[in-house]
């Protein structure tokens, strides 16, 4: 774990079972037609390494593993450009939850056009400090300031590395 020798915050989490791989349709196929770009691409994009893949900092689990990413909680508006995701963390008081909300921003990032704006925000109710985890996360400077933060950096790369 992140802390050496520091006790799992949630040491038994539930596990669900991963969705089904898209299907990619023959109009996505055609390079001629403009893609738009659909909830659930966000969460399966397929050039990229998915936040449904993006691993969970405390356990060798993918987000989508421990239900903390769900499809129905990504909601995409491409003719607006918006892509919003509630995220759910697995206990209320989850100390992970801003690190878990970084990732899934940071994926997003480097994975869609620049044009979209993002919303990265906790499942309402779901968190003790959800109002403060999710002002960090909708201030870019906060944001920007993070990553600049070699050892954060690192633990996010981490969770968006894909495992072998």
């Amino acid at each position: 774990g992140p802390g050496g020798g520091a006790p799992l915050e949630n040491a038994n989490p539930l596990i669900y079972r991963r969705s089904g791989e898209r299907p990619v349709t023959a109009r996505e196929e055609d390079d001629e037609l403009p893609d738009s770009i659909d909830d659930r691409e966000i969460f399966d994009i397929p050039e990229t390494h998915l936040i449904r893949s993006i691993n969970d900092p405390e356990h060798p689990l993918t987000l989508e593993e421990l239900n903390v990413v769900e499809q129905v909680r990504v909601k995409v508006n491409d003719a607006e450009s918006t892509v919003a995701v509630e995220f759910t963390p697995t206990i209320p008081h989850c100390s992970m939850a801003t690190l878990i909300g970084l990732s899934i921003k940071v994926k997003l990032i480097r994975s869609l056009p620049e044009r979209f704006k993002l919303d990265v925000h906790i499942t309402p109710g779901t968190h003790a400090s959800e109002h403060a985890v999710n002002k960090q996360l909708a201030d870019k400077e906060r944001v920007a300031a993070a990553l600049e933060n070699s050892h954060l950096l690192e633990v996010v790369n981490q969770c968006l590395s894909a495992r072998s």
